[in-house]
C-alpha cells in the first residue's frame, strides 16, 4: 500500500497519485500554488482515492466561504461512498461537523484524531485553521504541542509543524519562544509564509513597528510571489506596521498596489481590505471610494448565516460605502428568533451582533452606543475567530469612541491601557494626547 510523505497509508492510491498528492499537500502546506488543481489531478489518477477526495473537501470547508462549503460537502457526500479506513472516518467526522457550522466540535474531534496519528499533517493543519477561525489561542498552541514530540527534524513536513507551534505560541501570549521557533522554522523552510507571519505577529503585539517592515521587507521574494495565496495577509501586515508609525501613505500605497492589486473577491482577502480601510478611517484619512470596490466584492459572502467574523468585516465596507441597508440586513438575521442549534448561530448574537452594530454606532456618530455595545463585546471577540492583532480594531474604535464621545475618563483609561501594549506606538500616543483634552472639548462646544 501506497503512503503520504509522512508515512500515513492512503488506500485506493497508485504512485503517480500518490506522487501528486503529496505535491498537493506540500502546497497547501506553505500556501504556494494550487493545490486543488494538484488534487484534481491526483483525483484524475485514482478516483477511488477517498484521502484525496478528503483533503479536496478540507480545502474548500476551511475557506470560511459559503460556495465552497458547499462543494465541501457534495464531495463529503461522495467519500461516504468509498470503502473507508478508520483514519479516513475520523477526517469525515470532523467534516461532517464543520460543515454544519460547528467548528468547536470538529476541532475538537481533530484533537482526538491528531492523537492517534500524530503524522497526519493534512489533520494537523486543518484543526489549527479550525482553531484560527474559533479564536482558540490555548488549541492553536496545544494541538501542535500534543503531536510535535512525536516528529523528527528529518520528517518531511517538520518545519510546518513548527511554522503552526509558532503562531499557537504567539497567540498564546510566549512572544520569545513564539519568534524564535518561528525564524526556525522559515530557516528550514523558506517557502513557509505562515511562519514567517507567526513571527510577524509577534513583532506586531510587541509594538516593534521598525523590526516587522525590516523582517517583511528582508524576506519579501519568499512570501509575495505570485504563487501564494497568503501574500495578500503578510502585505496587510507590512501596512499595519506603517500605520502604526504614522505613515499613511505608505499605508495607501500597500493597499492599492498590493492588497487591492488583483481586486480579488477571496474573504480572506476581503477581511485584510476592510479592516485596513477601517484603521485608516479611524485615525482620521479620506479613503474615499476604495470602501464601494471592496462592500461589492462582499456580497457574495456576507449572508447573515454563515460566518459572524466575515460578515462583521462586510458591515465595515458596508458602512464605509454607505450601503446601510445591507448592515441593517445583517443585523436583522442575527436578531431572528430562530433556535441557537449551530456554533456560528451563538457566536452571531453573542458577539458578532454587538460588534456590528457598535460599528454601526460609531460610524453615524453615536459614540456613546458604541462604547456601549463594543466595550463588553471585546471581552469574547476571541470566542469567534481571527488573531489577537485583528481583532485589534475592536478596541482601537473602542477607544476612539470614548475620544471623540468626550468621555474623558474612559477615553484615558482605555488609552493608558494600549499604551501599556504598544508603548512606542505613533497612534496610540495620539490618541493619548487628544484623550486628555476630550472633556475640555465637549465642554467648550456645549
Amino acid at each position: 500500500m501506497h503512503t503520504d510523505s509522512q508515512g500515513n497509508a492512503i488506500p485506493g492510491a497508485t504512485a503517480e497519485a500518490a506522487a501528486i498528492f503529496n505535491r498537493a499537500v506540500e502546497a497547501f502546506n506553505i500556501y504556494r500554488g494550487d493545490p486543488v488543481a494538484l488534487v484534481d489531478d491526483a483525483i484524475a489518477a485514482a478516483p477511488a482515492f477517498p484521502m484525496a477526495h478528503i483533503f479536496k473537501a478540507t480545502l474548500f470547508a476551511t475557506a470560511a466561504e459559503p460556495e465552497a462549503a458547499a462543494e465541501a460537502r457534495t464531495i463529503v457526500a461522495h467519500v461516504k461512498t468509498l470503502p473507508l479506513s478508520d483514519r479516513e472516518r475520523s477526517h469525515v467526522t470532523a467534516l461532517d461537523h464543520v460543515l454544519a457550522n460547528n467548528w468547536t466540535a470538529a476541532a475538537v474531534a481533530l484533537d482526538y484524531h491528531c492523537m492517534r496519528y500524530p503524522h497526519d499533517i493534512v489533520a494537523l493543519q486543518a484543526g489549527h485553521l479550525m482553531d484560527y477561525y474559533r479564536g482558540s489561542a490555548r488549541d492553536l498552541r496545544d494541538r501542535i504541542a500534543r503531536a510535535l514530540p512525536k516528529w523528527s527534524d528529518d520528517m518531511p513536513g517538520y518545519p510546518i509543524v513548527l511554522g503552526m507551534y509558532a503562531f499557537g505560541l504567539e497567540e498564546a501570549g510566549d512572544y520569545a519562544r513564539a519568534e524564535a521557533m518561528g525564524r526556525e522554522a522559515v530557516a528550514r523552510q523558506p517557502l513557509d509564509c505562515w511562519a514567517h507571519h507567526a513571527v510577524a505577529h509577534v513583532m506586531e503585539m510587541q509594538g516593534r513597528a521598525e523590526d516587522g517592515i525590516g523582517w517583511m521587507a528582508a524576506r519579501e521574494p519568499t512570501w509575495s510571489g505570485d504563487d501564494n495565496v497568503f501574500k495578500v495577509h503578510n502585505w496587510w501586515h507590512k501596512a499595519v506596521f506603517h500605520l502604526d508609525l504614522g505613515q499613511s501613505d505608505a499605508v495607501m500605497a500597500l493597499y492599492d498596489q498590493q492588497i487591492r492589486k488583483e481586486e480579488s473577491t477571496v474573504v480572506l482577502d476581503l477581511v485584510d481590505a476592510s479592516a485596513l480601510l477601517w484603521r485608516l478611517h479611524i485615525d482620521g484619512h479620506d479613503v474615499g471610494g476604495r470602501w464601494d470596490e471592496v462592500a461589492a466584492c462582499w456580497d457574495a459572502h456576507a449572508d447573515g448565516t454563515f460566518y459572524p467574523f466575515n460578515d462583521w468585516h462586510a458591515a465595515m465596507a458596508y458602512l464605509g460605502a454607505g450601503r446601510h441597508g445591507d448592515v441593517d440586513r445583517l443585523i436583522g438575521s442575527y436578531r431572528q428568533d430562530t433556535p441557537a442549534d449551530t456554533e456560528t448561530v451563538r457566536w452571531a448574537r453573542a458577539t458578532g451582533l454587538p460588534l456590528i452594530e457598535g460599528f454601526a454606532a460609531f460610524w453615524r456618530g453615536d459614540y456613546a452606543a458604541a462604547v456601549e455595545r463594543l466595550h463588553p463585546a471585546r471581552f469574547i471577540a476571541n470566542t469567534f475567530g481571527g488573531s489577537h492583532a485583528q481583532r485589534d480594531i475592536i478596541d482601537w474604535t473602542l477607544a476612539e469612541a470614548a475620544v471623540r464621545g468626550g468621555m474623558r475618563d474612559v477615553a484615558e483609561a482605555l488609552a493608558h491601557e494600549r499604551l501599556a501594549a504598544k508603548p512606542h506606538s505613533s497612534v496610540n500616543r495620539r490618541l493619548l494626547a487628544r484623550a486628555g483634552e476630550a472633556g475640555s472639548q465637549t465642554s467648550a462646544a456645549a
